[in-house]
């Protein structure tokens, strides 16, 4: 098999290795260990131990690391599965920052300056309350 696709097996592997882990890792804290397959449940179990020894981090990245060789493998990766590259930020030295535009304010609006939307506003809240006081007045008779 090429080296191509050996890194493109390896891609896919990782990217699905850190997938299932976390979706297995959300499943089981909310409870549906036992719902997992048996390898995630020993992936999982594997994880758990390590935390007792190494930090969440350090033993995340080895799960994660150990499932993605199991998947490397099962996918058709010709010996073992390669290092992942680190991943580089595509944007460094050109950061952008974003700016936003700022939300008009109500008050600045032309149709503020007349009377007619504070009437609309204040009607129906007006209307209510006479409602529930004929209402008050025919229950109490």
């Amino acid at each position: 098999m090429s080296s191509s696709s050996n890194t493109s097996i390896a891609k896919k592997a990782r990217t699905r290795a850190e997938a299932d882990f976390a979706t297995w890792l959300m499943m089981a804290k909310l409870g549906g260990f036992d719902d997992l397959p048996p390898n995630a449940q020993s992936f999982l179990t594997n994880y758990r131990a390590r935390l007792e020894t190494m930090s969440e981090a350090e033993s995340t990245a080895l799960a994660v690391r150990e499932i993605y060789s199991a998947y490397y493998s099962e996918m058709g990766g010709v010996g073992a599965a390669p290092e992942p590259k680190a991943r580089t930020s595509t944007t460094e030295g050109k950061v952008v920052r974003v700016q936003r535009r700022p939300k008009p304010q109500p008050g600045l609006s032309a149709e503020r300056h007349s009377t007619r939307p504070l009437i609309r506003k204040s009607l129906p809240a007006l209307l209510i309350f006479a409602i529930m006081v004929a209402l008050i007045v025919v229950l109490t008779q």
